[in-house]
């Protein structure tokens, strides 16, 4: 990678972590307002968002005479997404919707739902150090198996007919 490139990754990454606008929380009070399919569903535009950086992000650093000013707005974006797919599996599911069981009964499903953020949150994280599209895959995997788990598979059933 030539001094060029890093120099301006470098500043490009410094400016997102000072300009970045706060992620606030869904509702901490808490409201009872809650859209847990909505959130599902941004996590998968979140995830297509990212896929098309990545793809962008290739296409400029392949092609002749560099557009650096495009190539950097595809950096950023694709962190700006991953970066509110992670809130969104924190902030939303793991602080507000995903409930420590009373009874050891629950204690299974509890953990796998735990388990299955957790790799969400890991390969969102992977997404923004590399341009491998098959993080994008994983997530979306990743994300199916958590909606069935976190739903069920009947309600999941239920959800996608009336999509």
């Amino acid at each position: 990678m030539n001094n060029r490139y890093k120099v301006i990754l470098t500043a490009t990454l410094f400016l997102i972590q000072i300009w970045s606008p706060a992620l606030f929380a869904h509702c901490e009070i808490p409201c009872g307002i809650y859209n847990d399919k909505l959130r599902i569903d941004l996590l998968l535009e979140h995830t297509a968002t990212i896929e098309k950086s990545m793809t962008q992000i290739t296409e400029l650093s392949a092609a002749g005479g560099k557009n650096y000013n495009q190539l950097i707005r595809w950096v950023v974006n694709k962190e700006e997404h991953a970066n509110q797919f992670q809130h969104i599996v924190t902030q939303y599911f793991m602080t507000q919707r995903i409930k420590m069981p009373e009874d050891s009964s629950a204690k299974e499903a509890y953990l796998n739902q735990l388990s299955l953020l957790h790799e969400m949150l890991i390969l969102a994280m992977k997404s923004k150090q590399t341009t491998d599209i098959e993080y994008c895959n994983k997530m979306r995997q990743a994300i199916d198996s958590f909606s069935t788990a976190y739903f069920g598979k009947e309600e999941l059933q239920h959800l996608k007919e009336h999509k």
